[in-house]
């Protein structure tokens, strides 16, 4: 007689009491949101406990799905914030904050996102990164999907994966400057481009463009949303 199948509730206990034993400690964490297990773990330790979840009886993470990199400089704060509206209702720009906003020491995260066929569960690692040296073990070793993972994380956000076989940017070209999902780095970008006729070939150049940021319109009255008499004869 087969053993019944588990819910994915029963699974979910279950690989939540499993890391719960297995990574208790300073800098360790578990925490169960939204119907998904994040296990934040100590920079240092990233790579012994990517093996473990891999090879571990009670695991058994054989895939990893995505690595990517997030950006904490202004992690709940909004640039959108303005005063009051003018009378006439019109739209109004808002002031860029300080980029020095966030907390320098842990701006940024590296985030794994692993699967086990196995066990059919899913699992989020993450690892605080410093803002001066975000530099962090790479997996390849561990899952060679990694590869090309780490390389956007590098190109796009400039997390450092050491021991990686090819670190190269893989979206942005070989001479662009800057990451750009950090979010220090300007929607305009730092350069612009342009083919030169008489060089007969594309050169780069300072970004003319002025950096801004506008709120949306706020229109007070519009006969469109009036009913009644007012809205037929206007």
């Amino acid at each position: 007689m087969t053993a019944k199948a588990k819910t994915p509730t029963e699974r979910l206990d279950g690989l939540e009491e499993a890391l719960r034993e297995a990574f208790a400690g300073e800098g360790f964490d578990v925490v169960r949101s939204r119907g998904e297990l994040n296990l934040t773990v100590p920079r240092d330790q990233v790579l012994a406990v990517m093996r473990r979840l891999r090879d571990a009886p009670e695991f058994r993470f054989d895939q990893c799905i995505d690595v990517c990199g997030v950006d904490y400089l202004h992690y709940g704060c909004s640039e959108w914030a303005t005063g009051a509206a003018s009378s006439s209702g019109f739209g109004r720009a808002a002031a860029r904050e300080d980029a020095s906003a966030g907390d320098g020491t842990r701006r940024f995260q590296a985030v794994y996102h692993l699967q086990s066929v196995a066990t059919n569960t899913r699992l989020r690692v993450k690892a605080w990164l410093d803002a001066g040296e975000p530099i962090v073990d790479s997996v390849v070793d561990v899952w060679r999907s990694a590869d090309w993972f780490e390389r956007e994380a590098f190109d796009m956000v400039g997390i450092l994966f050491a021991g990686h076989p090819d670190l190269r940017r893989i979206l942005t070209d070989y001479g662009f400057i800057g990451h750009p999902f950090r979010k220090d780095f300007p929607l305009s970008g730092h350069v612009e481009m342009r083919y030169d006729p008489e060089q007969q070939r594309v050169v780069y150049e300072p970004v003319t463009v002025e950096p801004r940021t506008l709120v949306p319109r706020v229109i007070r009255e519009d006969n469109r949303y009036q009913t009644g008499g007012d809205a037929a004869s206007g």
